[in-house]
């Protein structure tokens, strides 16, 4: 075995469940991991209709330009061309967007960043639609680019969206700026006079793109009623579908969404790409319309995470007291909206990270510009903001002799902190004991890249296989870093789930159907569904049913809300089947244990009292006649938070992960690899112990991809320069290292079973942590991710 591929250590005792049957607190494998693994999973890519055709997309090549004329009339010449459709030829609504409708559906008098859609083409074959869009002739006259704040911002600047302009009058300095959120609370100036060590440093964060394998695709089917049957990989079908109705001119019930296969998400699939195009391509021509992006074009098709700059001031008692802080976060959310607004809001609720401070200035906006646009992305604002408070508690820490996690410690919040937005923390906040948990776990052996028998193992080695260096120059490192991330939508949205659970027996059986619009987009929901479903009706026979907008929405598969929201409806609504079995039995409804009436369960597919004896069999009890439910589960409601102080209940919960890393780094060539990273966090309950392993590596990967490799780069002129996964660089197997997890629960009595949201909380910490471990090894300041051989060698 290779010497940094030790396997992975899971403390969790519970990995394995008691029972077995794929209840809640026991490991269930996927439906579908077998199939991904093999091959024979079906991706929205992979959909077929008879006499389809397909459709392709025309692209700005420029960042900012007037369009002066489009001339389609090649295009329509060349044979097996059906239809191609520009601005002018839209039937309705011509804009969308997921909080702001300021996106075109095609550009019609300009175009805002490279890559925008101007026209499609609907084709028999694929090439032919992709030539014909080539013969598309678009006369543009390049017009003055917005890059960066002071473009934005600068007397005279050009406008993006100028019908703006009334809307921010009150609460932004510009037209410019999409949305600010200040919070402020305490008395800064008053905390600054006091503190014996103040550090300000500046901090830089590059734009990550989502890097899903499963490029964006779907299959529109004209249907007999004038309607459209959309097939789509998407993360929440509800919204797209009211996005699209006015789009197409059509009544939401005429718009009908079924999610397909999706090959990853993690934020790109919330705006829409390809829907609205398939779908007009479609109703035009009256045939079936397919749209598969290729990788070039699904870099621009979706947003990525905004790049940021932040400016972050801590002051401090010479005792390691944090006394105030201080910081302006600049996100350059690109030419449209998307969801921006939350992402600031976020970034500025989470600004300070998980310590009790009582003195906090925090303003966070986010910009128009002609970059690409930006949305949401696993982290959702918080992820540019850890990595620079994390920066800083390691340079204060430094600053006063202390290690990094004592002095994080310190100053740790718990259950009853008080949040900088004036919200009460009112459950578990385990900050100091995870920190505590990663910094005793033990460090991996030094100089793990030598044999025993003395020999270097060169794979081991920062470079690998390119055999630069035998460990001459090769140094180690270990940082340290926490992260506090929110759960669920917030600030007073009205966040809710649908489910439908239907209980009936066939063959024999007892079966439960569950039905939800729930996006799988690999995060385990089918599994944790059907355990839901069989411990609460105690049935072992569950089936999901496709997702779609034939129930009640799901909400969004994104701020790990969906275990809580979709499997708290699917509880709640077994609860209610249940009920109804109970009074089929002649006893009074909430007769079920833990209800305060006599105890009585669903276990085995019968009726059964607490101490195990039967009442009913299912079976007969049901007969021919099905139970069939449909509830919605909401939250506890949140509120937005005030324009001018920032304070206000804005998260339902929230969660927390802590890091350690350690690095090996070549100091001559700036090589880094990432040999461990260790993660612990409190998810409140794990429904699914090994599912919830996996999120936690999976995220921790993702933030380590982000602190050394991963980065969309825009040139001066707002073009993008490596559209490809040739030259955007991912983690690959070679860059994962060992990934100890270790995890608590401790139970948030607000949520379903007491669980908290999981899949964000590690993309937070991995990033500094990663970034904290290469400055322990190099001495070096290191304000901006992703580091790259050029910022460690100075060259």
């Amino acid at each position: 075995m290779r010497p940094d591929r030790a396997p992975t250590k899971i403390t969790q005792a519970h990995l394995t469940g008691s029972r077995g049957k794929g209840h809640i607190g026991e490991s269930t494998l996927r439906p579908d991991g077998t199939l991904k693994v093999t091959g024979e999973f079906a991706y929205s890519s992979d959909l077929w209709h008879e006499d389809m055709l397909w459709g392709f997309t025309l692209r700005s090549p420029h960042a900012h330009a007037e369009i002066r004329s489009i001339d389609i009339s090649a295009a329509l010449a060349l044979p097996g061309v059906h239809a191609v459709m520009t601005h002018d030829d839209l039937p309705a609504a011509t804009h969308y967007g997921l909080e702001i409708h300021d996106q075109p559906v095609l550009a019609k008098d300009r175009v805002r960043y490279h890559g925008e859609a101007v026209a499609i083409v609907a084709a028999d074959h694929p090439e032919t639609a992709r030539r014909a869009a080539a013969r598309i002739e678009v006369d543009y006259a390049e017009l003055p680019l917005v890059v960066d704040e002071a473009t934005a911002t600068a007397p005279g600047a050009p406008l993006l969206h100028p019908g703006r302009a009334d809307h921010h009058a009150a609460h932004a300095p510009h037209p410019n700026v999409v949305h600010r959120q200040p919070v402020r609370r305490g008395d800064v100036a008053a905390a600054k006079a006091r503190a014996d060590v103040v550090v300000r440093r500046d901090y830089e964060v590059g734009m990550q793109d989502q890097a899903f394998l499963g490029p964006e695709s779907g299959l529109a089917v004209p249907a007999e009623d004038g309607g459209i049957d959309l097939y789509i990989a998407t993360q929440w079908l509800h919204v797209d579908r009211d996005q699209l109705a006015p789009v197409l001119g059509l009544p939401a019930d005429k718009v009908r969404l079924t999610l397909s296969g999706v090959g990853g998400a993690f934020g790109a699939r919330e705006d829409l790409s390809m829907q609205a195009h398939a779908s007009l391509l479609a109703l035009r021509t009256g045939k079936p319309v397919k749209i598969v992006y290729n990788r070039y074009e699904s870099f621009f098709g979706h947003v990525h995470r905004h790049p940021a700059k932040l400016t972050y001031e801590h002051g401090a008692t010479r005792d390691g007291r944090l006394l105030y802080v201080q910081c302006r976060i600049v996100l350059d959310g690109g030419a449209y909206a998307s969801s921006s607004p939350a992402v600031v809001g976020n970034a500025a609720s989470l600004a300070i990270g998980p310590y009790v401070v009582e003195h906090v200035d925090v303003e966070a906006l986010a910009l128009y510009s002609n970059n690409p646009p930006c949305g949401a992305m696993r982290g959702f604002g918080a992820v540019q903001a850890c990595f620079a408070y994390e920066a800083q508690m390691d340079a204060v820490a430094h600053e006063l002799g202390l290690h990094p996690v004592e002095f994080r410690q310190r100053n740790a919040m718990a259950q009853g902190a008080v949040m900088p937005t004036g919200q009460l923390v009112d459950s578990p906040a385990p900050v100091a004991e995870i920190l505590r948990r990663v910094r005793d776990l033990p460090l991996p052996p030094e100089r793990s890249w030598q044999t025993s028998d003395g020999d270097v193992d060169i794979r081991a080695l920062p470079g690998g296989l390119s055999n630069t260096t035998h460990g001459e120059s090769v140094v180690r490192g270990v940082g340290y870093a926490v992260g506090i991330k929110n759960v669920g939508f917030s600030e007073g949205f009205d966040d809710y789930s649908t489910a439908r659970v239907r209980l009936e027996v066939i063959g024999g059986e007892p079966v439960a159907l569950v039905h939800t619009a729930m996006a799988e987009v690999g995060q385990g929901g089918v599994t944790v569904h059907a355990q839901i479903a069989r411990t609460e009706l105690g049935v072992s026979q569950v089936t999901i049913h496709p997702a779609d907008t034939r129930v009640g929405s799901a909400g969004s598969t994104s701020a790990s809300r969906q275990t809580y929201m979709t499997g708290g409806a699917i509880k709640h609504t077994c609860e209610a089947v249940r009920d109804e079995v109970f009074r089929r039995c002649g006893l009074p409804s909430g007769a079920g244990a833990g209800s305060g009436a006599p105890g009585l369960l669903l276990r085995d597919g019968k009726v059964v009292t607490d101490t195990g004896e039967v009442v009913a069999d299912l079976t007969d009890l049901l007969g021919d006649d099905a139970i069939d439910i449909e509830k919605e589960f909401r939250h506890r409601p949140t509120e937005p938070f005030d324009l001018t102080t920032g304070q206000g209940f804005g998260h339902v919960q929230y969660s927390f992960c802590a890091h350690r890393a350690v690095v090996e780094v070549d100091t001559e060539l700036g090589l880094v690899k990432v040999i461990e990273l260790a993660a612990a966090q409190d998810v409140g309950k794990a429904l699914n112990p090994l599912s919830v392993v996996g999120q936690i590596q999976g995220g921790s990967t993702q933030g380590l991809g982000l602190a050394v490799m991963e980065e969309i780069l825009v040139s001066d002129g707002a073009r993008v320069r490596n559209p490809s996964f040739t030259d955007y660089l991912i983690p690959t197997i070679l860059d994962t290292p060992t990934m100890p997890v270790d995890i608590l629960e401790l139970a948030d009595h607000h949520a379903p079973y007491g669980l908290r949201g999981v899949g964000e909380a590690p993309t937070l910490s991995s990033t500094p942590a990663v970034v904290a471990a290469i400055r322990a090894a190099t001495g070096l300041r290191l304000g901006r991710v992703p580091v790259r051989p050029e910022h460690l060698t100075g060259t």
